[in-house]
């Protein structure tokens, strides 16, 4: 038999969606570089995340599922509540993984991101390496993955939609002791809290311990001379465990940024020999929890379409006519909820918060049903991933 020649591929960005994307390519056979700005590694960055089951199906084809679980939490229920602490929605997650098929979990970012770096090989991962013109990039594919303000969308669509600013601002932190829920009743379970323009969550993280994260509207720009102590001006009478988690933030470890998203389906998601996976392509606002999952999904799909598509341009057209519709759905999903979210006036908040309690509990679990049940495309026969190379 004939050998193949090893195709070559340089993704840009060691983020999740980087990590994830090296790691499926060179399970199909490529020769990877994983080329990060950063030194210390942008995957590490931020705090903690959740991964719904149609994440957790990739990380199995991935081949770190069980890693990842044995770092993680499993979360056995989503809660919606008050700022009193009283319940207005609660999402069955034990019911949520017996029809998706996989589990809901919470873990810190930066586990996940050893987990994909174990894998891939960190031969295959260039940190401190600034990829300035991804035209002049040497290799068969070019991926961009290098988030919402990508050089490589950028430099693709140079007149190519903008983000946009969503009108908030996001606080995220990881509060470190994995016992910090418990006897709270969240130990096991995401919980998100809302109020008037303002929201809180937690998620338990495996050994980690707890990632919380709080939104609040604000004008773009807008910043605190302390952080940690605006986070507790705000919400420091919420009810428990968020006062205890709060007095637990570790000072200077609190990260800020303002919410963007792109303008959902303005961005095609190739162009010649060059793909965007994750927030460099659909950056959408993290209203559903979704965009590490995307980001994974990206990955796998990206390399199913390499593998049953006979050249690298007509791949990329495979893989953006898979993606397209699912993602920019999600992402003006998302500005939905967000706009939900972010109601401020009592009148308003009191007839959401109404709409919400007296919804059917199956309501709630098909609603978070329509992100979490998606399935990998299925490897193509082994004859045609032959005739493909």
């Amino acid at each position: 038999m004939r050998k193949t020649p090893e195709r070559s591929a340089v993704v840009v960005g060691g983020g999740i969606g980087g990590l994830a994307t090296g790691l499926a390519l060179r399970r199909a056979g490529w020769d990877v570089h994983v080329r990060e700005r950063t030194a210390d590694g942008a995957a590490a960055a931020g705090a903690g995340l959740v991964l719904w089951p149609n994440a957790v199906h990739c990380l199995q084809v991935l081949g770190v599922a069980e890693a990842v679980r044995e770092r993680a939490s499993v979360l056995h229920r989503s809660t919606l509540r008050r700022p009193s602490g009283r319940s207005l929605s609660r999402v069955d997650a034990h019911e949520l993984a017996r029809r998706c098929g996989q589990p809901l979990l919470g873990i810190a970012r930066a586990d996940l991101s050893e987990v994909l770096t174990r894998a891939l090989g960190r031969d295959a991962l260039h940190l401190g390496h600034e990829v300035t013109d991804p035209a002049s990039v040497e290799a068969d594919l070019v991926v961009g993955a290098d988030g919402i303000g990508s050089l490589v969308r950028r430099s693709l669509w140079p007149d190519g939609a903008r983000p946009v600013h969503r009108g908030y601002t996001a606080w995220r932190a990881l509060v470190p002791g994995a016992d910090r829920l418990r006897g709270t009743g969240a130990e096991d379970g995401a919980s998100e809290t809302w109020g008037r323009g303002e929201r809180f969550g937690t998620v338990p993280v495996g050994g980690a311990g707890t990632y919380v994260y709080a939104t609040a509207n604000a004008p773009r720009g807008a910043r605190a001379g302390d952080e940690l102590a605006e986070l507790r001006r705000r919400f420091g009478r919420w009810h428990e465990p968020v006062p205890a988690l709060l007095a637990a933030i570790e000072p200077g470890t609190v990260l800020r940024h303002d919410v963007h998203d792109l303008p959902p389906g303005a961005t095609a998601l190739h162009r010649g020999r060059t793909a965007l996976v994750g927030d460099a392509g659909h950056a959408m606002e993290p209203n559903l929890g979704q965009g590490a999952c995307l980001a994974l999904e990206d990955a796998v799909v990206l390399a199913h379409a390499l593998e049953a598509e006979g050249s690298v341009p007509s791949a990329l057209s495979r893989y953006d006519r898979e993606r397209a519709r699912r993602v920019a759905a999600l992402a003006r999903r998302s500005r939905h909820l967000g706009h939900l979210a972010r109601g401020a006036h009592p009148a308003l908040t009191s007839a959401r918060d109404a709409a919400v309690l007296v919804t059917p509990a199956r309501l709630a679990l098909r609603a978070a049903g329509r992100a979490a049940d998606w399935r990998p495309p299925t490897s193509p026969p082994a004859h045609v991933r032959q005739e493909s190379r």
